[in-house]
C-alpha cells in the first residue's frame, strides 16, 4: 500500500504561473498512491479553472472514497471560516483524503486560527510583519485494509510556529486512543518537533520544500502502531507546487 502526501498549491505551477487542470490529473496519476493525503486544495475556484480538483484527483489515481474538507469559505479577497455546512459546489479552500480502499468511517477536526495578530518574519523582510492566520482543518478515514483497519488523517497546521504546534497537539488528543495510525500532511515545521510533539515516529526522512531546492522537510508521514513494514520511501518533483510530495509503501 502506497500512502503519500502533497501541498498543491491549489495545483500551480511556481514556472508558468498557471493551474493546469489536465497537468495536475497527470501528477497525482505519477504518485499512483492508494491513499493520498492533499493540501491546499481548491474547489469552484476562479484561479483553479472552476474546477473540483478533489474529484478531480479521485478520477485520475481511481478513488472511490474521497473527502473534501474547507477551511475556507468563498474566494480570495472574501475569505471567510468554513463551518462544514456550505453547500457541495460551493467556493471553498482546504484539504483532501483519497483512498482506493474502501473506508469505514470519516472524521473532521477544526483547528481555530489565530486569536490575534502575531509578528512573523517573512524570508526576505528585514522587520516582521503583524498576520493573522487562516483556520485549519484536520480529516480522519478509517481506512480498510488487507491486515485490518488503519487510521490516515491529513492536516496542515499553521505556519505561526507555537500556533500550529498546538493546533498539531488538538489533532492528536482527538486520536489519542486510535492505533494503528498514520498521521500525514503539511505539518509546517521539522522533523525533530513533529515528532516530539506528536509522540509518533517518522516512516519518511527527506526534505520536501522550496520544491526547486529542498532544504527543509515540512511534510511528513509519521506512525504509530502496527502500519505495516516499510519497504520504500520517496520525495517527487512534480510540475506544480512549492513542496515536492512524499511517498512511503507499506506492506
Amino acid at each position: 500500500m502506497r500512502v503519500a502526501t502533497f501541498n498543491i498549491l491549489h495545483g500551480r505551477s511556481p514556472v508558468d504561473d498557471r493551474v493546469d487542470v489536465d497537468r495536475f490529473a497527470s501528477a497525482v496519476k505519477q504518485l499512483d498512491a492508494d491513499v493520498l493525503a492533499l493540501q491546499e486544495v481548491d474547489r469552484n475556484q476562479p484561479r483553479s479553472a472552476n474546477a473540483d480538483l478533489t474529484a478531480v484527483a479521485a478520477e485520475a489515481m481511481g478513488a472511490q472514497e474521497h473527502r473534501f474538507v474547507a477551511a475556507l469559505s468563498g474566494s480570495p479577497g472574501t475569505w471567510m471560516a468554513a463551518t462544514g455546512e456550505e453547500q457541495p459546489d460551493a467556493a471553498a479552500y482546504g484539504i483532501a483524503l483519497l483512498s482506493r480502499l474502501p473506508v469505514a468511517s470519516w472524521n473532521v477536526v477544526r483547528l481555530a486560527s489565530t486569536p490575534t495578530r502575531v509578528p512573523v518574519r517573512f524570508k526576505g523582510s528585514l522587520l516582521p510583519e503583524l498576520v493573522r492566520d487562516e483556520p485549519r482543518v484536520a480529516v480522519a478515514a478509517a481506512v480498510e485494509t488487507p491486515r485490518g483497519e488503519l487510521t490516515v488523517v491529513n492536516t496542515h497546521v499553521s505556519f505561526v510556529s507555537w500556533w500550529g504546534r498546538r493546533q498539531l497537539r488538538t489533532v492528536v488528543r482527538s486520536l489519542e486512543r486510535v492505533e494503528p495510525l498514520l498521521l500525514v500532511g503539511d505539518l509546517n515545521m521539522e522533523l525533530r518537533p513533529a515528532a516530539s510533539i506528536t509522540g509518533l515516529r517518522p516512516l519518511v526522512v527527506h526534505d520536501t520544500f522550496p520544491a526547486e531546492a529542498p532544504r527543509e522537510q515540512l511534510d511528513h508521514v509519521l506512525a504509530r502502531g502496527d502500519v505495516g513494514r516499510v519497504e520504500a520511501t520517496a520525495v517527487h518533483e512534480l510540475p506544480m507546487s512549492d513542496h515536492r510530495a512524499l511517498s512511503v509503501d507499506l506492506v
